[in-house]
């Protein structure tokens, strides 16, 4: 044997650090003398009544049909440490779960003889002392991740039935076949369960019966019920603390090389401290920084005189999150090109504003806001034609500064039912209970030659979380200062 050669198999090393011991003795000592669990204090979720409506919606959308929709499983961040889990977003929705408590689970809807269907969540038990597990797996072992909860404690929360995942496989093979029952699993969920699905059903046209499930999955979100849109106003009700803590920072990210990671952290530690986490990785974008739409390296100095850009929101424990953006000017006035600047984006966002009223598409919010940036351009002589012009299909000139949408549905993902037909997303139209964000910009990057110098590395957004109304639009993000005055008095008093 060379002196590369081991027995030991490659899967196996990654435990050589923990250097477990695995005597009789220590396997008999360790399973031993433990004193009884606490009795269990599991109450019902006041999300219960919720889900269950949920459920109903789509158990109505597929009668006959065994519906499949898993948690997904733990991901590896890096050899043997694992992200925190997330589940994914439509187990959450039907669920009311949230958190990191059930890795692997799986929801299923399996049809009852009069059309409608019986849920039941698949999980992993609580492991007994008594088995190795609960001292040597490092990803699932109560000593090292801690206990899950009891297949009794999640049924009295959620008012699902519960089994042990074990028992999945032969509950979802029953009655499929040739004339029997049809599976559909929610695809890229979970690849394993996906593969037991497939192995049971063998069929060609499960990846489009798939589909149809992803859709409906996310189209039942387009319109919130009462609860999300409460979890939606704590979620921007933190967010908004936290910028607030931002603003306080402010004079430290200007002092520190990495101002940028300063804005970051402050907002993501606030996000911890006060929610589950954040929605998405936060924006903190100084100067030129902020012509870049998603710039999340975050580690630009922060410099007197520019404007630093924020796009950030808080997650809670249920999973919704907030989506907001203020630009603030650094040493707390704006510049007159800045105000400027600042100034057409509110105009066009009080534009998307006022488009958004019952009745009214999705699509119209966008359109309103892009009519007050074209006009804009064509004001200071950006635009090699006219706003009109521009504004034709065959134009789009004045999108060289904004190429994004308006707007986006909010909710568990902050970009919300991604998943919906076209003719219910951008082209459907505005219900009370849709909440959506409404965030026009303009971005004149540093070597933009189009544009005057006085313009360039400019990077204005200006971002509010919305809930249609019978009334039109209800800005759920008021409380943090829009206007430029507003921020600079905001700031002002920070200081």
């Amino acid at each position: 044997m060379s002196e590369h050669e081991t027995t030991q198999p490659l899967e196996e090393r990654g435990s050589n650090r923990s250097q477990r011991p695995d005597s009789a003795a220590f396997r008999e000592f360790i399973t031993s003398g433990w004193g009884e669990r606490p009795p269990s204090s599991a109450l019902p979720g006041p999300f219960a009544p919720f889900t269950a409506a949920r459920r109903e919606k789509l158990s109505a959308l597929f009668p006959g049909e065994r519906l499949v929709v898993p948690a997904g499983g733990l991901k590896t961040r890096s050899n043997d440490t694992d992200y925190r889990f997330r589940p994914h977003s439509a187990f959450a929705h039907l669920t009311g779960l949230g958190t990191d408590q059930e890795p692997d689970a799986v929801l299923v809807l399996h049809p009852d003889d009069d059309g409608g269907h019986r849920a039941v969540l698949y999980l992993r038990p609580l492991s007994p002392r008594s088995t190795t597990e609960f001292y040597s797996d490092s990803r699932y072992g109560e000593f090292w991740v801690g206990a899950r909860p009891t297949l009794e404690e999640i049924a009295v929360l959620t008012g699902i039935d519960t089994a042990d995942v074990a028992e999945l496989r032969d509950a979802l093979a029953k009655d499929v076949g040739e004339g029997g029952v049809q599976v559909r699993v929610v695809p890229d969920a979970d690849a394993a369960i996906e593969d037991v699905v497939n192995e049971i059903r063998a069929t060609e046209a499960a990846g489009e019966t798939d589909a149809v499930l992803a859709e409906a999955l996310s189209e039942l979100r387009l319109v919130k019920d009462a609860h999300e849109v409460e979890q939606l106003r704590e979620a921007i009700a933190a967010t908004i603390d936290g910028f607030a803590a931002v603003v306080r920072a402010l004079p430290r990210a200007v002092e520190h090389s990495r101002g940028e990671r300063v804005i970051e952290t402050t907002f993501d530690a606030h996000a911890r401290l006060e929610g589950n986490t954040v929605g998405y990785e936060t924006i903190a974008a100084a100067g030129e920084h902020a012509t870049t739409l998603h710039w999340i390296r975050n580690d630009g100095q922060v410099h007197p005189g520019t404007l630093v850009l924020v796009d950030a929101g808080v997650e809670v424990e249920s999973l919704y999150t907030a989506d907001i953006t203020r630009t603030l000017p650094v040493d707390g006035e704006f510049t007159e090109v800045q105000r400027r600047v600042y100034t057409a984006v509110l105009d066009a966002a009080d534009a998307g504003f006022r488009a958004a009223v019952p009745g009214a598409r999705f699509r119209d919010v966008h359109a309103a806001a892009m009519e007050v940036i074209a006009a804009r351009l064509e004001e200071w002589g950006l635009l090699p034609v006219s706003a009109a012009e521009s504004l034709d299909p065959e134009g789009q000139h004045h999108r060289r500064w904004m190429v994004h949408g308006t707007s986006h549905h909010l909710g568990l993902d902050v970009h919300d039912c991604a998943q919906a037909r076209r003719e219910l997303y951008l082209d459907g139209v505005l219900e009370p209970g849709m909440v959506f964000t409404i965030e026009p910009g303009l971005y004149f990057q540093p070597d933009d030659l189009t544009v005057p110098e006085e313009y360039r590395g400019i990077g204005v957004r200006i971002e509010d979380d919305i809930v249609v109304t019978a009334e039109g639009a209800e800005n759920l993000s008021a409380a943090i200062p829009r206007t430029a005055d507003e921020v600079e008095a905001w700031l002002a008093r920070a200081r």
